[in-house]
């Protein structure tokens, strides 16, 4: 489905963690989907995660991460600064992100708008694949 064809509950997704939720525009729609794939598909093509298989980017993974990364904000500072899935540790050597943008390149041009794109369309695709996501 192409981002005009999704309807606006379709396109509705938590913003933060007190449930308020946004609408993504079918522009935000099209823009996390390209930044995605270019960025972050290498390792999570279809939501799964190549080098850890235990921990996907469906919405019960999100949720069950400390802290939940299930909404735009959560997701946003997991790119900016990345932890292990308990929340204990950094993981910013290994995990592209902002923090370690010296040595993943491709973060160096990415913005808050694109990172919330990026977000936005994790929590999107659960709703629209047709197979599994994560």
């Amino acid at each position: 489905a192409s981002a005009i064809d999704l309807d606006e509950a379709t396109r509705t997704v938590t913003a933060d963690s007190s449930g308020k939720t946004v609408v993504l525009t079918p522009e935000q729609v099209k823009r996390g989907k390209r930044l995605f794939n270019t960025t972050c598909g290498a390792c999570h093509t279809g939501g799964i995660t190549k080098t850890n298989p235990n921990v996907g980017l469906d919405p019960e993974a999100l949720s069950l991460a400390t802290p939940r990364r299930d909404s735009i904000e959560a997701l946003v500072d997991f790119l900016k600064n990345p932890t292990t899935y308990d929340g204990l540790e950094s993981i910013a050597e290994i995990h592209p992100s902002i923090k370690s943008a010296d040595i993943y390149p491709r973060m160096r041009s990415i913005t808050d708008e694109d990172l919330s794109s990026i977000a936005g369309h994790i929590l999107l695709q659960p709703k629209i694949v047709a197979e599994k996501w994560g």
